[in-house]
């Protein structure tokens, strides 16, 4: 039996949670269940992948331990670390498969090698045994740094970002362009969009260093989710590098690398109206909260929400199958508009749940047309949203 790692259970158990998270529970390949272990001197270096995203961070492990390299599956290992006391120190060994046991020439001792083999887990007097596959057979993204459009940004703002859009990209659309989101490097001013077809999410920011070259891609559903949770809200670096196919976050000690979606996305400077007659002036949280009581009488295939504004003051009104009924009014300085108009309420709460302004502008012409929501506080911000028949 080769002895591998020796290792305390939190330092292993942090990194592998930094990369198991995009490894499909279920898959063709069965080698993409597992996350690639890779032993050099004092460094462990982790990789999961499912072909379209990579991820790979690195931690300290006990001095003198044998270096090598091997796969294992990674739901297994992560439920095992989890289920050992927080002090525990893990120690790894690789053993070779129960045909190697018996005895051999030395020649075939020779060729044998752990990765044909099991992997021994001990913490304490516990014991694992988990089934390996060898590190010459995972898949390894090949990283394109050198010809890559270079971005810095703090983890911060970047994360936010992404979360002032990323609820709006669609779900598995046949419109394979749409299940992502659209971003734009462009000088200084740093773009990114999310629509579904049905609502559109636009927010900008500045970048302290301009790029050269205008850059505009498209970064997968799975990818945009996975930085949004594994980035920090803190001032710390963000090193984004934009190839022709693929893009690349390095930050902290991880680095996530993506597949681009190759597509046309819409035109998304159409699509915002430029100038609306009306304006109203709303209580984000006030509003929310309506619209979120009003929701428990939707129904989950038609959860349609009426605007009726009148008189300086705003219903909210929905229904269901049932012929059951909810309304809420709030009172808002109208000055005589009035509008009667259907929505789908979860495009509402989405992006009332991810904005922090204290009040929002519900731009709008008549019951028939687009309406955009933007906050005070917040020039960068956009948000449209498509009218429904209720």
């Amino acid at each position: 039996m080769s002895h591998f790692l020796k290792i305390p259970r939190n330092n292993l158990l942090l990194p592998l949670q930094a990369v198991a998270n995009i490894v499909e529970k279920r898959h063709t390949l069965p080698i993409l269940s597992n996350v690639l272990l890779e032993k050099s001197g004092e460094s462990l270096t982790l990789t999961a992948t499912d072909t379209d995203i990579q991820v790979k961070t690195s931690t300290a492990s006990e001095i003198g331990s044998d270096d090598g390299q091997i796969t294992v599956n990674a739901r297994k290992l992560l439920d095992i670390l989890r289920a050992l006391p927080e002090t525990a120190d893990v120690q790894l060994s690789l053993e070779a498969n129960a045909q190697a046991a018996a005895p051999r020439s030395a020649a075939a001792d020779a060729r044998l090698t752990p990765e044909t083999g099991r992997m021994s887990i001990r913490a304490g007097k516990a014991r694992f045994m988990l089934q390996t596959l060898p590190a010459a057979d995972y898949p390894r993204m090949k990283i394109e740094a050198d010809s890559a459009t270079r971005i810095l940004i703090s983890q911060q703002v970047f994360k936010a970002l992404l979360d002032q859009v990323a609820y709006a990209m669609a779900q598995q659309d046949i419109r394979y362009y749409l299940n992502g989101l659209l971003l734009v490097a462009d000088g200084s001013t740093l773009r990114a969009v999310a629509t579904d077809g049905h609502r559109l999410a636009y927010a900008e920011t500045t970048l302290e260093n301009p790029v050269a070259a205008r850059q505009e891609i498209i970064i997968p559903r799975k990818t945009v989710q996975e930085l949004s949770r594994q980035l920090a809200d803190n001032s710390e670096a963000l090193e984004v590098l934009i190839g022709p196919a693929q893009i690349t976050f390095r930050f902290a000690s991880i680095e996530l690398a993506s597949k681009l979606i190759d597509g046309k996305f819409p035109d998304y400077e159409r699509v915002i109206p430029q100038a609306l007659p009306h304006m109203l002036l709303l209580e984000r949280a006030a509003f929310h909260d309506a619209l979120s009581r009003a929701a428990i009488l939707t129904s989950d295939k038609f959860p349609g929400v009426r605007l009726v504004l009148e008189d300086k003051v705003l219903k909210i009104v929905t229904s269901n199958s049932e012929q059951e009924e909810a309304q809420e009014e709030l009172e808002v300085d109208a000055n005589g508009q009035a509008i009667d108009i259907g929505f789908n309420i979860t495009y509402l709460l989405d992006v009332l749940n991810h904005l922090d302004s204290e009040h929002i502008e519900w731009h709008f012409s008549d019951s028939n047309s687009s309406i955009l929501i933007t906050a005070p506080d917040n020039s960068h911000f956009k948000y449209v949203v498509m009218p429904m028949r209720i």
